[in-house]
């Protein structure tokens, strides 16, 4: 018998339960991690490049990692909201086909996960400022991550199973375009996950085939049946979300961001960019700072 197993897991970021005014109102806002909100009162509304969404109570929302959105509230919103990081075994997100906002219908169980993660997390919200410009910085991830650290183990898993619960709400096939996969083979499991590793280095798929002792073409043919991606086009794209990352998160220069990210130079870095996500890093940037 084979064995099913869970390949994602994820780190609890902030939980909280805020008031919004009209001040909550953010554009072009794009995070490295999830956002999921239940909205008890109130209304606002939420979009990204193809979806507009109204807040309103009973619902639960959920944001994935890298989804370009649009914030507002019009008069006065209440809502509590948790944000989180995912990691996965094979480096490829639950929602790497799905990166849009979606809506569901809370239930009961959903508000009382909601209010026991506070619970067991307390002063956990943002607490310098609901603006992401100023909170999305390297330095405040460290810091709620060094909290998690300092769980018990009891509060951890608890911490991560009702993360779990909440997640798979959004899973049902009526709303989630799920691609089923077979058991990924060790050497390409290896292979990926010394790409996330490594992505500051020189990267070559030839190079990667013989780590795994397998002949360059095979072992493309071989990736790409269970990433779904040929090696070099799944290297970009990881080294493209990193920068978007550093861009977020730090103060570093394109050049810098190049070099952390594995890329020769800065004008291979640039045209690589302006392939995967459409706009060059400069416009990208200007993105970024008209929050």
């Amino acid at each position: 018998m084979i064995k099913r197993a869970l390949k994602h897991t994820f780190t609890l970021l902030n939980v909280d339960y805020v008031n919004l005014t009209l001040k909550w109102n953010y554009k072009n806002v794009i995070s490295p991690y999830f956002r999921l909100y239940y909205i008890d009162a109130g209304e606002g509304e939420i979009s990204d490049i193809s979806t507009t969404l109204k807040l309103e109570p009973g619902f639960l929302y959920i944001i994935p990692s890298f989804t370009l959105c649009n914030l507002t509230c019009q008069n006065h919103l209440s809502q509590y909201f948790i944000q989180f990081f995912e990691e996965s075994s094979d480096g490829i997100s639950l929602f790497a086909n799905n990166r849009s906002i979606f809506r569901i219908k809370a239930t009961a169980v959903d508000i009382i996960n909601f209010a026991r993660l506070l619970e067991i997390n307390p002063g956990r919200g943002i607490n310098r400022s609901d603006n992401p410009r100023i909170y999305e910085k390297n330095v405040f991830y460290k810091e709620y991550q060094e909290l998690n650290n300092q769980q018990n183990m009891g509060t951890f898993i608890e911490t991560h199973g009702i993360l779990l619960q909440l997640v798979s709400r959004f899973l049902t096939p009526e709303i989630f375009k799920h691609r089923e996969t077979t058991d990924i083979p060790v050497k390409i499991l290896n292979a990926v996950s010394y790409i996330q590793l490594n992505l500051h280095q020189n990267l070559s798929v030839t190079y990667l085939a013989e780590r795994a002792n397998q002949h360059t073409d095979y072992f493309s043919r071989l990736f790409q049946q269970y990433t779904g991606e040929r090696p070099l086009k799944y290297i970009h794209e990881k080294r493209i979300e990193r920068a978007q990352y550093l861009m977020i998160t730090t103060r570093m220069t394109y050049s810098e961001i190049a070099a952390q990210t594995g890329f020769e130079n800065i004008f291979y870095f640039s045209k690589i960019f302006k392939k995967i996500t459409g706009v060059s890093p400069g416009n990208y940037k200007k993105q970024i700072e008209l929050i």
